[in-house]
């Protein structure tokens, strides 16, 4: 006669493992094995992200009203990520490679980046007009009022204005140039000491496009060669970027009471 098992005794047929030991571990494997896709995933994205810096690749068009001008910028042209949306808006900052006139592209990373090559740029900013002239017909009732010593030869073909000291420029001198039916070319600049790099934005400009559409562009003095291509190109890009037949609409939306300022004078 076979004894009973004595009390608290286990059995030799209960299993090693239970059955919910097991659902607990395959749970827990299957949350991992997702957790790890979920963290590839945003891992690549973010990597992604971090390589674009700000920057924007993409072409797809925005339809953006500034005062009474509307126009449609490409996402990749526009600098700052919260300017990239459709809609009414006080300014847009855009960035342009130099001579292409066109916007990012990720092999092209290095231009955009390098502040070793500070003549690869044109920054460009869009707001409506605060004033009626812009900087060429504030030469003679604003600037000429301003200058300090008599005209002197500047680079490329220019006339360079000293300023005032008191005039509020800092450091700038205003550079000239006579175009024949047109007015003239004017352009404030901080030249670089002899044998000192130039920086990127160290000379701006201002122009009227549109409507009543101020364009402030800035770029580099190692640029000033090029001024008279650049002027042409800047206004023959931002007018090519209007949209006509949006600001005809009916549904054409005016921004703000509060026009957008800036530094051009």
């Amino acid at each position: 006669m076979k004894k009973s098992a004595a009390p608290g005794q286990t059995s030799e047929h209960l299993p090693l493992i239970s059955n919910r030991f097991v659902y607990t571990a395959t749970a827990l494997i299957a949350v991992l094995a997702a957790l790890s896709v979920v963290i590839n995933l945003g891992g690549r994205r973010l990597g992604a992200e971090l390589a674009l810096a700000g920057h924007s690749d993409s072409t797809q068009a925005f339809l953006i009203t500034i005062g009474q001008d509307q126009l449609r910028l490409t996402a990749n042209t526009i600098r700052f990520e919260a300017q990239r949306r459709d809609g009414p808006a006080e300014r847009a900052d855009l960035y342009l490679l130099w001579p292409e006139m066109s916007g990012y592209r990720s092999e092209l990373r290095a231009r955009f980046d390098d502040v070793t090559q500070p003549d690869g740029l044109i920054f460009v900013q869009l707001s409506q007009s605060t004033m009626s002239r812009d900087m060429s017909g504030r030469v003679e009732p604003i600037y000429s009022h301003l200058f300090e010593g008599p005209p002197e030869n500047g680079p490329h073909g220019l006339t360079l204005h000293r300023l005032k000291s008191d005039a509020g420029y800092g450091n700038e001198v205003l550079l000239t140039a006579h175009r024949p039916g047109e007015s003239d070319f004017a352009v404030r600049c901080i030249l670089p000491p002899e044998g000192t790099p130039a920086s990127s934005g160290d000379c701006q400009r201002d122009i009227h496009v549109g409507r009543d559409l101020s364009v402030l562009y800035r770029f580099s003095s190692a640029l000033l060669s090029d001024w008279s291509a650049i002027d042409t190109a800047v206004r023959t890009y931002v007018t090519s970027h209007l949209d006509h037949s949006a600001a005809s609409s009916s549904a054409f939306t005016k921004i703000a009471d509060e026009p957008a300022r800036n530094d051009s004078l």
